[in-house]
């Protein structure tokens, strides 16, 4: 499932409220230790002074405090501008159509897309779309051979009904030969980027008005008209995209240059 951050309406950063929090525990831990070692200091006996190593080293205690909160700090601030620089980055996906390792897909204006790449060949493949609720409205058979399958959504559940716009999860089952070991299964979806956000770990986002991907599971970023360009029908896997004559469509030298890897 993919993190949820609503609103992703635009790219913001969002406050480092646990560091510091970390760093005020750690300069009160320093003030308790000053002022239990001026304490000692005070009250210790004229007539036999504390030792002089043992003084040294809880200086130096002192200062390995003093510099853990100054290292805090500056990782704090080097996170922070990571981050930010990310998310700066980010922005420029927005309007583009992207490919993200997950099983949450966006249905926008009845099109939704996925892959699923299989280990191995398999005796059947079954695909099963539900709705955020769990609820499962359409199913279909798959490739049976290992590699990469493509699973194009009209919308239309499994009685022909036209459903909303939103998130739907794809999850894809197979069946093996008795004794065999069970096939792995990975899962990837498509979306035009609508914003970006961040928080202190990570930046985010937005694909339609329901979904939500980390930066990092984007695979590839493709032209924002790659929807226009594929099939949108329920029920058609890799392999079946060919044209209304009968003669598989080749793809352009446009088309196959459309898109960068990450």
């Amino acid at each position: 499932m993919t993190t949820d951050i609503s609103g992703i309406t635009g790219y913001y950063t969002n406050g480092t409220s646990s560091t510091n929090a970390s760093s005020q525990q750690l300069s009160a831990d320093m003030n308790t230790f000053l002022q239990l070692l001026t304490t000692q200091l005070k009250y210790q006996d004229p007539m036999d002074p504390m030792d002089t190593a043992e003084f040294t080293n809880q200086l130096v205690q002192y200062s390995s405090v003093e510099q853990a909160i100054q290292t805090n700090e500056k990782l704090d601030t080097i996170m922070s501008l990571s981050i930010a620089n990310l998310g700066a980055q980010a922005v420029s996906y927005i309007g583009k159509t992207v490919q993200v390792l997950g099983d949450v897909m966006p249905l926008e204006g009845s099109k939704a897309k996925a892959t699923y790449t299989l280990d191995k060949d398999v005796l059947s493949t079954t695909i099963v779309v539900k709705d955020m609720t769990g609820k499962i409205v359409y199913t279909q058979s798959g490739e049976k051979t290992s590699g990469t399958h493509e699973f194009n959504w009209d919308g239309k559940d499994s009685n022909g009904n036209l459903l909303e716009d939103g998130a739907y999860q794809i999850s894809v089952s197979t069946t093996v030969p008795e004794g065999d070991s069970a096939a792995s299964v990975t899962t990837t979806i498509f979306g035009k980027v609508t914003g970006v956000a961040s928080d202190q770990n990570n930046v985010y986002v937005g694909l339609g008005d329901a979904v939500t991907a980390q930066l990092g599971d984007i695979v590839t970023i493709r032209n924002d008209d790659y929807f226009d360009k594929t099939p949108s029908t329920g029920g058609q896997g890799a392999g079946d995209g060919d044209n209304a004559e009968g003669e598989e469509e080749t793809p352009s030298e446009e088309e196959t240059q459309s898109y960068s890897t990450i």
